[in-house]
């Protein structure tokens, strides 16, 4: 009798203790686009593998700006994937063009910074300012203080657009 109880709780303790449905892993194979915010808490808690594979769906299935700018960031950091700076800027590139999200914005900046410093694409100093220009008109500071920055570091600002 003894063996069994010891077995029975051996085979206890191997079992991962239920998170319930808060937890990340619920929702990896979730149908539900609220799944997409889950991704940011397994990319923070160190389980890339799954954070990749719920933005990856997100994307796929909502074209998701939220998770294009979070796995773009995944890929330029290279965080449990190799680098990829080309993918992570067409992924900004393609948040960007959206105008129904929320996160457009951000993308909008990330895409200006990407191409104003030549990372996973050309440098385009001109289409870098455009798309810099739009997401601090949204409201992005940041792409506002990069704007200054580039105006302060480009000779004689001769690669501006008219404005």
């Amino acid at each position: 009798m003894l063996a069994a109880v010891a077995l029975v709780r051996t085979a206890d303790a191997a079992e991962p203790p239920d998170e319930g449905d808060l937890s990340y892993r619920a929702h990896i194979d979730s149908p539900l686009r609220f799944k997409c915010l889950y991704g940011y808490a397994a990319d923070k808690t160190g389980d890339h593998a799954a954070a990749i594979r719920i933005f990856e769906d997100c994307i796929a299935r909502w074209n998701d700006v939220y998770s294009m700018i979070w796995l773009a960031q995944i890929l330029e950091a290279g965080v449990g994937v190799p680098r990829d700076q080309t993918r992570a800027a067409r992924l900004m590139e393609r948040g960007a063009q959206v105008d129904n999200d929320a996160h457009a914005s951000l993308a909008r900046y990330h895409w200006g910074v990407a191409l104003a410093e030549g990372r996973g694409v050309p440098r385009d100093p001109v289409q870098a300012r455009r798309w810099l220009r739009r997401a601090a008109a949204e409201g992005v500071a940041d792409a506002a203080e990069f704007l200054d920055h580039l105006d302060r570091n480009t000779p004689l600002n001769l690669t501006k657009e008219n404005p």
